[in-house]
């Protein structure tokens, strides 16, 4: 799969991430984009990413920009930083995809990159100068982490999860020993487990059965209250509670909203339905799916708004006042916020299930196929789209029968069963994407079990289709 460039960055295999073509991508950033006092460089814990990173900065300094290397930080925390500085960013990850791939993720010094932004350095590649000259720009270092730390601690209070006993998957993200400290000021026991030094992608919008039993076997081990985590580049959430079962991005994006007061939520068709339940908060808006369409909704509605993904990733639009302080807006997918802020409820709640089982009984799961590349799947999904029968066919192979289809991003059926199966294609990496939604847990896994096991039937086949 060749490099892909999007509004989410330039996502590819790691061989044909070459010094060069990275070079061209980061000359076109540069040339078509507001840079603001220069830029903000950091990477995850990929084998490939210090080279990346070297190449990035070589490219920026050659243009005769001043380079601040953070060196290995999460995502948000260098997002934090940069809009602090009034600098633009590039962020060297993957995110949850395997090893072999990486990727760049720009920032203006406002924020992410909008479609515009993504058009013009589109247009600037044809137009950018292929050569650069020496290292002009100035380079520094800082180390962005603490205050990402700090900014939690401020506004929750140093007892927020005092009497905790919390579990840290560290894995390989970047973010796990900020995450470990961030939990410690907080005031909880921390007990660290799983530290890798080979990289493991953690999808957490798809945690695989594997990662589930390890991490339901830590939670009984340990007796914890709880056990978090985040993805690679620490801008999405992982949360279990004290039964070892993982709470769905979309739900811990529900809590949150919550317990910082928030009037308006923007999130993607893809999240769970209960946001819109017994009127809680003042107006719902439904996006495609990515943080930039989030985001732009969360400009258009303004006031007291927050933005999350069924991801986790939450995103925060006013100054939230908490515990001990105001919380400072971070209009950027961000994965401590939605760890933090369910935990401190437990006090009252008892436990995260109780939490849980206060939010409207509407359960998500997602997976996805892996290996399917996007000419597949959106072949499959334009088979269906044409041909209604045929989809009627394959939805009562899973006992449902549809009633409404939105085509929003992807294909979302609602059915009569008041179920719902949506199927779309991963716009960052060869996976067909399947979220579902029911009245049980139960229900959700099964109509999920079901619906892979459908799709892979489907495209191994071809069920008269072809791509």
């Amino acid at each position: 799969m060749a490099p892909k460039f999007g509004t989410s960055g330039l996502r590819g295999l790691v061989s044909e991430l070459t010094p060069a073509l990275v070079s061209e991508y980061v000359r076109a950033f540069l040339a078509a984009c507001p840079i603001g006092t220069g830029l903000y460089v950091a990477r995850d814990l990929r084998p490939s990413s210090p080279d990346i990173a070297a190449a990035v900065i070589a490219a920026a300094r050659g243009a005769g920009i001043q380079v601040t290397d953070c060196g290995e930080a999460p995502t948000p925390a260098l997002a934090l930083a940069s809009m602090h500085a009034g600098a633009a960013a590039v962020m060297i990850t993957g995110s949850h995809i395997p090893a072999d791939r990486n990727g760049l993720k720009f920032y203006l010094p406002d924020g992410e990159i909008s479609k515009a932004d993504e058009a013009a350095i589109r247009a600037a590649l044809e137009s950018a100068p292929a050569v650069i000259g020496p290292d002009q720009g100035a380079l520094r270092s800082a180390e962005v982490g603490p205050a990402w730390v700090a900014r939690y601690v401020a506004a929750f209070g140093a007892t927020a999860l005092r009497g905790l006993k919390i579990g840290v998957w560290s894995h390989s993200a970047v973010s796990r020993d900020l995450l470990v400290q961030t939990l410690h000021e907080l005031g909880a026991e921390v007990i660290e487990l799983g530290r890798s030094d080979s990289f493991i992608p953690v999808d957490t919008e798809a945690v695989p059965d594997w990662a589930k039993a390890k991490i339901a076997s830590w939670v009984t081990a340990h007796r914890l209250d709880a056990l978090v985590s985040t993805d690679g580049d620490g801008d999405r959430p992982l949360v279990a509670n004290a039964l070892g079962r993982v709470i769905p991005g979309d739900i811990l994006g529900q809590i949150t909203a919550t317990v910082i007061g928030a009037e308006q939520v923007v999130t993607p068709i893809s999240s769970n339905s209960g946001v819109e339940a017994e009127g809680r908060f003042g107006r719902v808006m439904r996006t495609r799916i990515g943080s930039p369409f989030v985001i732009e909704g969360m400009k258009a509605l303004g006031g007291r708004v927050v933005g999350y993904e069924a991801n986790g990733g939450f995103l925060l639009g006013f100054p939230a006042t908490l515990a001990k302080g105001i919380l400072a807006p971070l209009a950027t997918r961000d994965s401590l916020l939605p760890i933090i802020a369910p935990l401190s409820c437990l006090r009252k709640t008892g436990s995260l299930a109780d939490l849980v089982a206060r939010e409207p009984a509407r359960f998500t799961a997602t997976d996805r196929l892996e290996g399917v590349e996007p000419v597949t799947s959106r072949a499959l999904i334009e088979r269906f789209r044409a041909d209604q029968a045929r989809l009627a066919a394959f939805l009562s192979s899973l006992d449902e029968t549809p009633l409404h289809i939105d085509q929003t991003d992807g294909l979302r059926i609602n059915c009569a069963s008041g179920r719902v199966v949506h199927f779309r294609p991963s716009g960052n990496a060869p996976e067909l994407r399947l979220y579902v939604e029911a009245e049980t847990a139960f229900a959700a896994d099964d109509l999920l079990a079901k619906g892979l096991s459908g799709l892979a039937r489907a495209i191994t086949t071809r069920l008269g289709w072809a791509p």
